[in-house]
């Protein structure tokens, strides 16, 4: 009954007008779609890389410009087998325009299209013809848009001052404190010409419980008004319903018995099941498929709690904050998804937030987390501004809400869907109601309209309306002790230290910076020398003070750096620590803490920023941090040692995040920085599972004389914790003395390295020798006599090199 053409082939870009300075001349260029006009500019040669030195700043000029995208395609009506089989209708689908467009066909307007979260339909049947077809896309100046909204409907607050909330587009276009201002335009998503005849499906929305049953919603749009025959198939089983005659909706409902239950990673498997729709009126069939997996979820909010529960069990959200994966969103495939998925997962998350200040992801963006097991917190795409409900947008927002809760149903990763980021904290919170004089800044929309259509479209999945959001609007929204928490004052003005102030029932958002690896930046900037405030390095730091919050972020935790080779290393191993503190005190109050999801898993380009993975994909050494902070079963020293009495006053925490009971004998010693054990405890411990315990100190190991030259050391198993009385500065550390071997490997090098004294935060980084190569490990603490073993894969680097400043590392080296 039907059957689609892709129209992404001959296109060609035109700038029309512009008010911006700089343009080059742009007439007929060749342009990708899907794509956008900067990644046609720059295929072209006609522009500089966005992402290198500071050619950003020379770009402004796009984003003020009208650009003309025109394609000529040939149509055959009424070819069998070719473009016109079924042509009763045709329809020209646009899954993603960017932003403010008019589209033309055979010089006719067929439409206007002012939102890049929504696809749009046009029917063109009556304007095609045989031979040569002529389609034009204008797409309007961005800026001139919003700022046309903006006069019209009066200023609303926002984080930055750009347009943002003036036009339905991914805000972070825009500029952030962590990316460039990129303001695009372009055919984003796919394009192409669907015929039909009779009836089409429109919509097909499943929803899918744990107990087998399967709803299946289908709109379907007709051209006749005949009876349809609707047949759903899940695990085996199929049911059929007619759909009687000029009828637009129907709902087939399947029970699958004894179905296997989709668990997120770390709880259990994930099983999928392939559904299958078929729409039938006599002729050929019409047919959607998708893949589901069975599972309740819902929000315990139990005493203020914030616990996300997936069939039937609370789970503790380890997780990152997503933002999208490049400024031109086209360019990001489902390759390159997989392999952050997979940073993530190896990191031990088992949640992405998909942060408001982006985009609804692609179906590969939810196909991947279905399949691994990442559960998914999705913002509507509204973030740190106050947006208008009145003038064009309150529609928009219906439309874009409606068309993405029906296509994200399906899949089991899908936990949560959250009103916005940061907007209802910023309207209680950051003097917006003075400035707004009563104007509409979106509450409407998260308290009202989003929740209306969740619970008509995805009744069974859980509405939160932002977050930071403590359950009520009349609570204040970023009170740790309800709902969701966003922690900024340790980046802002407070030592990570700080975090253990905090006693949060869930933290949404929490980070701390540090720079991208040597690669990435050198990749990224030209200068020579590289130093930490050379023109490229300080353009690639979005943050307001961010170069002097990274320094005095080192407080008295660390050295301080003497040129760009101690910077480097010691900024990104605070930015390492100051998470995995943080992660570490929060984990250790579960379960009256039932989430930590860290900003942020990755960056946009290549930036010094709060990702643990850079813009050139490369994992931080906080990635590596991470993995420890994140492990299943975790030892940690929690509390405030007195100043004269080393671990006085701590306990030890044991977090057990897997499914069996967590018990052995737990050793505790005291030891000097040579590694004489002045004292130790050991008795045996047993933690639930899906737990935590406690045991506090025994004497014998938690006094000292001696707090700069003693280390105290526990272990439980394989799980291992460290805790130094003084910081690093203050402690008494030998010169570092160790020895290392290199080995050729199939897979690379083996770098073997014994202790001979205390080495401290040990990584050793190959990419300063060959971008292309990679550790398995960073930032490990060796106590005397001890080996680590380091697996150095990718490129070619000079083996003798690899174990040379400053490409090893440690705190206490001697050079």
């Amino acid at each position: 009954m039907s059957s689609y053409r892709p129209l992404h082939d001959g296109w060609t870009v035109t700038a029309v007008s512009s008010t911006g300075q700089l343009r080059p001349v742009v007439a007929g260029l060749p342009a990708s779609v899907p794509g956008c006009v900067h990644t046609d500019l720059l295929a072209a040669g006609l522009i500089e890389d966005p992402y290198l030195d500071d050619n950003e700043e020379g770009l402004t000029w796009i984003g003020r410009t009208a650009w003309a995208y025109e394609t000529t395609f040939t149509w055959e009506p009424g070819a069998t087998g070719g473009d016109g089989a079924g042509d009763d209708r045709a329809d020209l689908v646009c899954a993603g325009l960017d932003t403010v467009a008019t589209l033309v066909l055979n010089g006719v307007e067929i439409g206007r299209t002012a939102n890049m979260h929504r696809s749009y339909r046009f029917p063109v049947r009556h304007l095609l013809q045989a031979g040569d077809n002529t389609l034009r896309i204008l797409f309007d100046p961005p800026y001139g848009y919003a700022e046309a909204q903006k006069a019209a409907l009066g200023d609303r607050p926002g984080a930055y001052d750009e347009p943002y909330q003036f036009i339905r587009k991914m805000a972070c276009n825009f500029g952030w404190d962590w990316g460039p201002t990129l303001v695009t335009a372009g055919i984003w998503r796919p394009i192409g010409i669907e015929t039909w005849s009779a009836a089409r499906l429109a919509e097909v929305r499943p929803l899918v419980s744990g107990d087998g049953t399967v709803e299946v919603h289908v709109t379907v749009e007709r051209a006749a008004e005949r009876p349809l025959t609707l047949t759903a198939t899940a695990g085996g089983v199929s049911e059929t319903v007619t759909v009687a005659a000029g009828a637009r909706r129907a709902v087939v409902t399947l029970t699958v018995p004894d179905p296997d239950l989709w668990w997120p990673r770390g709880y259990g498997e994930q099983p999928l099941y392939d559904l299958t729709v078929r729409l039938e009126d006599g002729g050929p069939e019409q047919e959607w498929s998708g893949r589901i997996g069975f599972r309740s979820v819902e929000l315990d909010r139990t005493g203020d709690a914030f616990t996300i529960v997936v069939n039937g069990r609370p789970v503790f959200m380890k997780g990152f904050n997503w933002i999208p994966d490049d400024c031109f969103p086209s360019r990001i495939t489902r390759e390159r998804l997989a392999e952050r998925f997979a940073q993530a997962a190896g990191a031990g998350a088992n949640c992405l937030r998909v942060w408001g200040g982006g985009m609804y992801e692609s179906d590969d963006f939810y196909n991947l987390a279905d399949e691994m097991g990442l559960l998914v917190w999705q913002d509507f795409p509204f973030a740190c501004a106050a947006y208008p409900e009145e003038g064009p947008f309150a529609a928009e927002v219906e439309a874009e809400a409606r068309e993405n809760v029906a296509r994200l149903t399906r899949h089991p990763s899908l936990v949560l869907w959250c009103g916005n980021n940061e907007n209802i904290e910023g309207h209680a919170d950051w003097r917006w109601q003075e400035k707004l004089e009563g104007r509409g800044w979106g509450g409407g929309f998260y308290y009202d309209l989003l929740p209306r259509i969740v619970a008509e479209l995805d009744p069974a999945r859980p509405y939160w309306p932002g977050s930071p959001y403590s359950g009520s609007p009349d609570l204040p929204p970023n009170d740790p002790s309800r709902g969701t928490l966003h922690i900024w004052t340790v980046w802002n003005t407070h030592d990570y230290r700080h975090y253990a102030t905090y006693t949060p029932r869930f933290v949404a958002e929490f980070g701390f910076q540090g720079p991208p690896t040597y690669a990435t930046l050198r990749a990224a900037v030209s200068d020579d020398p590289l130093t930490p405030s050379s023109p490229g390095v300080v353009h690639h730091q979005k943050a307001v003070d961010g170069d002097l919050k990274l320094l005095r972020g080192l407080g008295d935790h660390l050295p301080r750096p003497d040129g760009f080779d101690d910077w480097h290393y010691f900024t990104q191993l605070n930015q390492a620590r100051a998470m995995a503190f943080g992660i570490e005190r929060f984990r250790a109050l579960a379960p009256y803490c039932m989430g930590t999801i860290v900003w942020q898993l990755n960056d946009c380009w290549p930036v010094t920023s709060w990702a643990a993975v850079d813009g050139g994909g490369r994992r931080k050494p906080l990635w590596h941090a991470l993995r420890r902070a994140f492990a299943d079963r975790l030892l940690t020293f929690q509390g405030d040692a007195p100043a004269a009495g080393m671990g006085m006053g701590m306990v030890l925490a044991m977090v057990n995040d897997t499914d069996e009971a967590w018990s052995g004998e737990l050793a505790v010693e005291r030891l000097s920085l040579a590694g004489e054990i002045l004292a130790k405890e050991r008795f045996d411990v047993s933690v639930a599972a899906r737990g935590t315990a406690s045991a506090d100190l025994p004497e014998a190991v938690a006094r000292s004389g001696n707090p700069a030259g003693e280390v105290l050391v526990a272990t439980l198993g394989d799980a291992r914790a460290l805790w130094f009385p003084r910081e690093d500065p203050a402690m008494a550390y030998p010169p570092a003395e160790m020895d290392t071997v290199v080995e050729e490997t199939e897979g690379g090098l083996r770098v073997t390295v014994t202790a001979r004294t205390l080495v401290r935060e040990l990584a050793i980084f190959p990419d300063r020798l060959d971008p292309r190569a990679t550790v398995d490990d960073q930032l490990v603490t060796l106590l005397p006599g001890e080996t680590a073993v380091f697996h150095v894969s990718g490129g070619s680097p000079d083996p003798g090199a690899l174990v040379r400043h400053p490409v090893l590392r440690c705190v206490n080296e001697s050079r």
